[in-house]
C-alpha cells in the first residue's frame, strides 16, 4: 500500500505540472504568427532603382544648368534684351540666343581690333611728340646758352620760298616728262624722270639757281 500511495502522489504532481505547463503555454502569445501577420519587412531599393534615380537627378541638374546658362546669356548680351519685331513678344529660342551671342562676340572682336589699332597709332604719336619735345628742349637750351646767336637767321618765309623754288623747278621737268595715259606708262615715266632729272649734279644746279634768285630778292 505504501508503494501505491507513493505512485499516486507522483502521478498527481506530474498531472499538476502538465496542467500548469499547458496554462502557461496558452497564455504566451504566438509571436511567429503575429510577425507574419502585422510586421512586414521594409522595401529594399535595388541597385537598378538607385542608379535610375541618380541618373534622373543628374539629368535634371544638367537641364537646370543649361537653362541658367541661356538665361545668363540673355541677361548679358545687349542684343538679346532688345525687342525683336520679327518674333513679337515671344520668348527667344535657344537658337536665336546662341546666334545673337555669336554676333555680339564677333562685334566685340572687331571693336577690340579697332581699339588696338587706335592705341598703336596713339603710341606712335606719343613717341613722335616725345622726340619733338626733346628737340625743342635742346633748341631752347641752345638759345638760352647763346642769346645773341641766330639774330641773322632767315625767316620761315624765306625758307618756304627756297623750298617752293626747288619744287617748282622739279615739277616743271616732271610735268614735261610724265605721261598719264596708263598706270604702267606712268610708272615707267616716273622711274625714267628720277634717273634723268634727279641726279645729284642736276639737283645741285637747281638748288644753286634758286638760292641765287632768293639772294637777289633779299639784297
Amino acid at each position: 500500500s505504501a508503494l501505491f500511495m507513493e505512485n499516486a502522489r507522483k502521478g498527481s504532481i506530474v498531472s499538476r505540472a502538465n496542467s500548469i505547463g499547458s496554462t502557461s503555454a496558452s497564455s504566451v502569445p504566438n509571436t511567429d504568427d503575429e510577425d507574419s501577420d502585422y510586421h512586414q519587412e521594409p522595401y529594399k531599393e535595388s541597385y537598378k532603382d538607385r542608379r535610375r534615380r541618380a541618373h534622373t537627378q543628374a539629368e535634371q541638374k544638367r537641364r537646370d544648368a543649361i537653362k541658367k546658362g541661356y538665361d545668363d546669356l540673355q541677361a548679358i548680351v545687349p542684343t538679346c534684351e532688345q525687342q525683336d519685331f520679327s518674333i513679337g513678344s515671344q520668348k527667344l529660342s535657344k537658337a536665336i540666343v546662341l546666334q545673337k551671342t555669336i554676333d555680339y562676340i564677333q562685334f566685340l572682336h572687331k571693336e577690340k581690333k579697332k581699339q588696338e589699332e587706335e592705341v598703336s597709332t596713339l603710341r606712335k604719336d606719343v613717341m613722335a611728340l616725345k622726340i619733338m619735345k626733346v628737340n625743342y628742349e635742346q633748341i631752347v637750351k641752345a638759345h638760352q646758352d647763346n642769346p645773341n646767336e641766330g639774330k641773322d637767321q632767315v625767316s620761315d618765309e624765306v625758307k618756304f620760298n627756297v623750298f617752293q623754288g626747288i619744287m617748282d623747278s622739279l615739277f616743271q621737268s616732271f610735268n614735261a616728262s610724265i605721261s598719264v595715259t596708263s598706270f604702267q606708262e606712268l610708272s615707267a615715266c616716273v622711274f625714267s624722270w628720277i634717273e634723268e632729272h634727279c641726279k645729284p649734279q642736276t639737283l645741285r644746279d637747281v638748288v644753286i639757281g634758286v638760292l641765287h634768285q632768293v639772294k637777289s630778292q633779299l639784297y
